[in-house]
């Protein structure tokens, strides 16, 4: 069962239609900012004069950040609504690309990333937050995949465009012009967007496990709210889901990728661009396929489509390592595909925790899930970082193939360490909602 809402009784009209693009538009500029540093790593060593660990802790500080403030932005969100946080997660990630934009040693490089973290973080909630007041319950499956998929245009952005107005103008041109961008969607989150459907001043929630119909109250206990999302096995199955399906395709995509390409593999600027470029093409083709599973086999999402996707990945991963040589072009693109994937896969998770949560707690179950995947992002690029200064390869000039393939070893325990806590949070879970019987204890002897 999930949230009662006006919008459930009417469908959603054309008001709905356009807050929820405004929405969607802020997000494709925070995934731009988030992944801003994609392919304009290796430029970014040098202009911070940084080596691998250095340069890892840019994107290492933007997803602590991130990760950091999902559960407060929650909180906020529940107590707020969307439009406020939005307009300040757009103004703060601004801000950031405007120290960047100017910023010439690591340490205001930092303060950037900082910024940029704590502004995304306010914005993919919050359209989640969006989606659940202003739309029907059966919607919301198709639209949070397709704000998934549609936000994925700004890792184009971030690859491609940014990246040439780089290289044709300069670094301060390039931040620059997302600041610009992000300053215009907050104007245009500050007078389009409304925190819910007109007539209705407070959220109206089911609880779950009884049944009963809820007003909430913006005085509601948000501490309480929060022990309860997480005491629910569903918000820890899609905690640890999302943990462990995107965290090497952030890695890749966020920093990692496109250096391991040219300085590792060999490949030319444009043939990685293309590369990477086909990560986030597959992820947009195979988020509508494992939607529509997902709807479909509402029981099995972890066994089917979640833990199959994280073992394909470690397994094209695992076959690049071990390729004698440099991989060939068709297993760089097999790669690409496997690592795709994992964010569709990982949009499973937003499923449980909107299904398992009233809404009054919506926004901070979701901000739990959200903090997982980003979590295993930012340990994984600190771990390739720090493997590729122990092997000695940590700025561009000494990047090596065999370096890059030992650094990506250190993947290994997160996909180990998030499958089992999987299978074990699916189980709790089944026992929670009744599929399946507690395991019997065995009696002691003389009991």
């Amino acid at each position: 069962m999930g949230s009662v809402s006006t919008a459930s009784l009417t469908g959603p009209g054309w008001r709905a239609w356009l807050i929820w693009s405004v929405g969607l538009g802020a997000y494709v500029v925070a995934v731009a900012n988030r992944s801003s540093l994609s392919s304009v790593g290796v430029d970014a060593a040098v202009r911070f004069d940084a080596d691998a660990s250095a340069l890892s802790m840019f994107a290492v500080v933007q997803l602590a950040v991130y990760g950091a403030l999902q559960i407060p932005v929650g909180l906020l969100l529940d107590r707020y609504g969307a439009r406020p946080i939005i307009v300040t997660g757009m103004v703060l990630m601004a801000a950031g690309q405007g120290v960047m934009a100017l910023a010439s040693d690591v340490g205001i490089g930092l303060l950037a990333r900082v910024l940029i973290g704590a502004g995304d973080a306010a914005v993919f909630p919050s359209v989640l937050r969006l989606i659940a007041l202003w739309f029907p319950a059966q919607r919301a499956p198709v639209l949070v995949q397709t704000t998934g998929l549609v936000g994925q245009f700004g890792q184009i952005v971030s690859v491609l465009p940014l990246a040439l107005l780089l290289h044709a103008t300069t670094w301060s041109i390039a931040f620059g012009s997302l600041a610009g961008l992000g300053m215009l969607f907050a104007v245009l989150t500050f007078v389009l967007i409304r925190n819910r459907p007109p007539g209705r001043s407070s959220d109206v929630s089911v609880d779950t496990d009884t049944g009963a119909i809820r007003v909430v109250r913006s005085t509601a206990d948000l501490r309480e709210g929060f022990r309860e999302s997480w005491a629910h096995p569903a918000t820890r199955l899609a905690f640890w889901s999302h943990f462990t399906a995107p965290f090497a395709g952030t890695a890749f995509v966020m920093l990692w990728g496109f250096p391991f390409l040219t300085a590792g593999e060999g490949l030319s600027t444009a043939t990685a661009s293309l590369v990477v470029t086909a990560f986030i093409v597959f992820g947009m083709i195979f988020g509508p396929v494992l939607g529509a599973l997902s709807a479909r086999h509402p029981m099995r999402r972890s066994r089917l489509l979640v833990l199959p996707t994280v073992g394909v990945q470690a397994a094209v991963w695992l076959v690049v390592i071990a390729w004698p040589g440099t991989a060939p072009l068709w297993l760089l693109f097999a790669l690409a595909l496997a690592l795709g994937i994992g964010g569709p896969a990982s949009m499973i998770a937003f499923d449980h925790a909107r299904t398992y949560n009233p809404s009054h707690r919506l926004s901070t179950a979701t901000g739990m899930v959200n903090a997982g995947g980003f979590f295993a992002g930012l340990l994984a690029i600190l771990f390739i970082g720090v493997a590729m200064d122990l092997l000695g390869a940590g700025s561009p000039d000494s990047y090596s193939l065999g370096a890059f393939r030992i650094a990506f070893l250190t993947q290994v325990p997160l996909w180990l360490l998030g499958a089992v806590m999987i299978v074990i949070e699916r189980r709790r879970t089944r026992i929670h909602i009744g599929l399946d019987a507690p395991r019997a204890r065995r009696s002691r002897p003389g009991a």
